[in-house]
């Protein structure tokens, strides 16, 4: 018997933008740990392509309803500048 696991289509993009997170993290990692200017370059342009790939992911899946998001208040957004005004120094 020949029993095939598949997968939907949101499973699918969801376990894409899943990955994407986690590659953009990775290699913000890597480029804060660099020591090498040319290879900083790289990953940098590396890490916009990524970004690119996962805006696209998520606008795929938010327009399909996948990955509804709603509008921060604006009252909340002003306490998150708040808490980091401090740091722009």
């Amino acid at each position: 018997m020949n029993m095939q696991n598949t997968m939907s289509e949101q499973e699918i993009l969801a376990d894409l933008l899943t990955s994407e997170k986690h590659s953009t993290a990775t290699y913000n990692t890597f480029i804060t740990e660099s020591t090498c200017a040319n290879l900083t370059q790289n990953l940098k342009s590396i890490l916009t392509e990524e970004h690119s790939i996962h805006e696209n992911l998520y606008n795929i899946m938010n327009q399909k309803g996948w990955y509804p998001t709603t509008d921060a208040e604006a009252l909340e957004v002003q306490k998150v500048k708040g808490r980091f005004k401090p740091l722009q120094g």
